[in-house]
């Protein structure tokens, strides 16, 4: 996947993977107790309301999100069912692709 190779100075491929994983168990934890939400936007993109930047080590929402529904966190996936739910609309798996995302937890979306 795009974001397990983006590595940082003198990191190797394998501690990049263990650094996604362990970021998306903390994102994971923090959906399930609430302290973030997903948030599907207009277009079918998605973003992590109060995902802060710390927890994050340089994942985008898209990232995250195609690690989540791969990895199968049943919690995670219920609580982006229920941000699906509320928007009228499903993750849309080609404008995840396309890179649409949110800078600002979904209020704004861009495709730069």
């Amino acid at each position: 996947m795009a974001c397990d190779t983006r590595l940082k100075p003198r990191q190797t491929i394998q501690e990049r993977a263990r650094e996604v994983r362990s970021a998306v168990e903390r994102l994971a934890q923090a959906l399930a107790q609430g302290r973030v939400k997903a948030v599907v936007g207009p277009q079918g993109a998605i973003a992590f309301t109060g995902w802060d930047t710390a927890s994050r080590d340089g994942l985008t929402d898209a990232c995250a999100y195609r690690t989540l529904m791969r990895t199968g966190d049943a919690v995670a996936r219920m609580h982006i069912q229920r941000a699906e739910a509320m928007a009228g609309r499903g993750v849309s798996k080609q404008t995840v692709a396309s890179g649409l995302h949110s800078h600002d937890g979904g209020k704004t979306w861009h495709g730069h």
